[in-house]
């Protein structure tokens, strides 16, 4: 081997080195610039991820928010329909009362007389068949005589001194009778108040 190949061998060796190196450097900076990527990737990938979790939550949320609403809406359409069912007669029964009323004064002025026992049991017979009617559909008198005056079921006319200490602030007469449709009020009482 002569020398100027030696110096050749010792060049190419050393060039190899530094070949090798900056492949090294090179393969390095890839791998570096490649996990940069994953890296980015991985963050990009999680924002998205959180994002769409945001958005189904929110969806979600809408979804349940919703079902009640709709739930809430087709109990109360349920309530309104059985209430209606429920006091569809009211008007009707309502227009009755007046006929009951008459009959109540009718019936208190029947006079006793012999002559007159079979008007008196024709009308008892008729006010108490409307009587039974009002009472299958669900019609109650209210008993407000000696009870404490309520505003919610009573029209106070007029008051008058109390005869009694514990009459005081009671109803004392009723003028007009007052009627329940199936617990809730139909015609208010109309009564006096002693004080």
């Amino acid at each position: 081997m002569t020398k100027i190949n030696k110096e050749q061998e010792k060049k190419n060796k050393i060039e190899e080195k530094e070949n090798r190196g900056e492949q090294k450097k090179i393969l390095e900076q890839k791998q570096h610039t490649e996990s940069e990527k994953q890296a980015e990737e991985k963050q990009h990938t999680k924002k998205k991820h959180i994002s769409y979790k945001a958005k189904y939550e929110e969806v979600q949320d809408r979804y349940l928010r919703l079902s009640a609403e709709f739930d809430n809406y087709r109990k109360r359409t349920l309530r309104e329909k059985a209430d209606l069912t429920k006091f569809a007669s009211e008007g009707v029964l309502l227009s009755l009362l007046p006929v009951i009323d008459d009959f109540d004064r009718a019936m208190a002025s029947l006079p006793g007389h012999e002559e007159c026992k079979s008007y008196v049991e024709g009308i008892s017979l008729i006010y108490n068949k409307i009587k039974d009617f009002l009472k299958q559909n669900g019609v109650e008198e209210m008993k407000v005589l000696h009870q404490t005056f309520d505003p919610d079921l009573h029209d106070a006319v007029t008051k008058i001194p109390a005869q009694e200490d514990d009459l005081k602030g009671k109803i004392v007469d009723v003028l007009q009778k007052g009627y329940f449709l199936k617990g809730k009020v139909l015609r208010h009482a109309k009564v006096v108040i002693g004080e």
